[in-house]
């Protein structure tokens, strides 16, 4: 049987041992990207606990109360402080991809354009993983691993 063990710079396998190291652009790359995210999603976050008027004006397009909106801001704002702390991250990226999820199926719903509405949701999701795969060891270990 193959079994595998995890630790801080290695992978071990009964079959072989190699040394996991990420490159500093790869790194930056993904902080880059998983900032670009986090910035994005703070700020739609603050937005609806505020109830700025685009908010609001958006909310109501798509059929729901403004009263959701700074339940749906604070569950965002914990969502996105959970992918920012490195320790957190793969908990908090899942999260979001859960949350993004009900704003596709919202898009649906309201037969909004495929690219530009539909989809912005999935654009952000590879947003969000990119970032972790690159920056993350455990992601990248996970998606590479040959089991």
């Amino acid at each position: 049987m193959n079994t595998m063990q995890v630790t801080e710079e290695i992978f071990v396998s009964t079959d072989s041992i190699q040394t996991v190291a990420t490159s500093k652009g790869k790194l930056w790359t993904g902080r880059i990207l998983s900032g670009l995210s986090i910035a994005f999603l703070v700020m739609d976050a603050v937005m609806k606990v505020v109830k700025a008027a685009p908010a609001v004006e958006g909310t109501l397009q798509l059929g729901y109360p403004a009263s959701v909106l700074p339940g749906l801001g604070i569950v965002l704002l914990a969502c996105t402080l959970l992918y920012a702390i490195p320790r957190t991250s793969v908990l908090g990226a899942v999260l979001l991809t859960g949350y993004l999820g009900g704003a596709i199926a919202t898009q649906v719903r309201v037969g909004n354009p495929l690219f530009t509405h539909v989809l912005f949701p999935i654009y952000l999701a590879a947003l969000l993983w990119g970032g972790l795969f690159l920056r993350d060891r455990r992601v990248r270990n996970l998606i590479s691993s040959n089991y």
